[in-house]
């Protein structure tokens, strides 16, 4: 059985920071900025994720939805 997913200290530091900075902000423009990124990474992170995994399955490379109507076919 494979252990349970868990963050690095890096992690975790960086996670506390950015915790920290959303606590310490009452400007609103600047929690949306930081809502921003953070869902950017989030997204980010989950695009990196399906990659490896589609690598380890040795499935073929898939083109995005937006891609494939731009060139005029189906995903």
């Amino acid at each position: 059985m494979s252990e349970p997913l868990a963050l690095s200290l890096g992690q975790q530091f960086e996670l506390e920071r950015m915790s920290r900075a959303i606590e310490a902000t009452a400007d609103l423009q600047t929690l949306q900025g930081i809502a921003k990124q953070l869902l950017q990474a989030w997204h980010s992170q989950k695009a990196a994720t399906q990659w490896v995994m589609r690598q380890q399955l040795g499935a073929p490379p898939q083109i995005s939805t937006t891609l494939a109507q731009q060139w005029g076919q189906e995903a």
